[in-house]
């Protein structure tokens, strides 16, 4: 895959405060990657570098080729940005808002103010901003964001205060973009929305970078136990069954459901022997590590790292 972004052993410095330190990655064409960490971890100022907001204490960014930082970066056109908190003028409509950012951008005002029915605002376009809620001013935001079909699209926290039914326009809006070989670099503290769309997660700690890769590697990474939960009939409260092998890690669960905690070489093993003849197993669940459960174990393992 083409890269579009790449970040190259890059700090940033602000006084005595290090916001990233020797951060390396590259993003290609057709990605959607999620940006995870802590508030403070860096997420916002890697954002800030590859829009060339500010520039590198020490190491390179580039976007498309190119610069963000330089006076004529040509790419810019093609980025599309949603901040965490969006702030428009509040005399104007969602209508003018989003016509003059189109103007901004040179592209057709009609076809921007087509994206304003697709985030849920076409009844309130022409009413001002003022008057919006939180959500709605946050909808406005991802319209202006997506306007010209940018190249690449960087959205930190991009589903605060959006409802569920907004959110899953949001994520099927930029699924759509990725498909057609935008790059979306999103940051957002809902892992449970990212674990299900994001095709790779960066993990952020103090400004470092300590994980870097698809869900599922991650999890070949961590060898963190799959949970599996069964629902076992004629077994006492807290009766465990017969044939589960000795030493597994397992508890019962409001005295109807048994979890096992299988490492990964158990985990077909433990499978086989549930669901084997004569084990009155009436279900079974498996549950693989969450992403919650990535991200807490990549920190603690880079709090122990000296």
């Amino acid at each position: 895959m083409t890269s579009t972004v790449r970040v190259t052993d890059v700090t940033k410095v602000y006084g005595r405060a290090t916001a990233v330190r020797g951060a390396s990655f590259e993003l290609s064409q057709g990605e959607l990657v999620a940006l995870i960490g802590h508030n403070g971890a860096g997420k916002t100022t890697l954002m800030k570098l590859m829009l060339g907001l500010i520039r590198p204490t020490r190491g390179s960014v580039e976007v498309l080729g190119d610069n963000p930082a330089a006076g004529e970066f040509a790419g810019r056109r093609q980025l599309g940005y949603l901040p965490e908190n969006v702030s428009f003028d509040a005399a104007l409509t969602g209508r003018e808002t989003q016509a003059f950012y189109a103007r901004l951008k040179r592209e057709p005002v009609a076809k921007a103010l087509e994206l304003l029915e697709i985030v849920g605002l076409g009844a309130a376009a022409r009413q001002r901003i003022g008057t919006y809620s939180k959500g709605m001013r946050q909808r406005l935001g991802l319209a202006q964001a997506l306007i010209g079909h940018p190249k690449v699209l960087l959205l930190d926290e991009p589903t605060t205060g959006l409802d569920p039914e907004l959110r899953q326009t949001f994520y099927e809006v930029i699924e759509r973009l990725a498909a057609a070989g935008a790059t979306v670099f999103m940051s957002s503290h809902a892992l449970t929305e990212l674990e299900e769309r994001a095709g790779r997660v960066i993990i952020m700690n103090h400004g470092i970078k300590v994980a870097d890769g698809s869900i599922e590697r991650l999890r070949n990474i961590a060898r963190l136990p799959t949970k599996i939960r069964l629902k076992v009939a004629g077994l006492a409260p807290t009766e465990l069954p017969s044939w589960l092998p000795s030493g597994a890690a397992c508890r019962r669960l409001n005295g109807h459901i048994v979890e096992i905690d299988a490492a990964p070489e158990q985990k077909i093993q433990l499978l086989h022997s549930a669901t084997a003849a004569g084990t009155s197993v009436e279900d079974l669940d498996v549950i693989p590590p969450t992403l919650d459960e990535l991200y807490a174990h990549f920190l603690r393992q880079a709090e122990r790292t000296p």
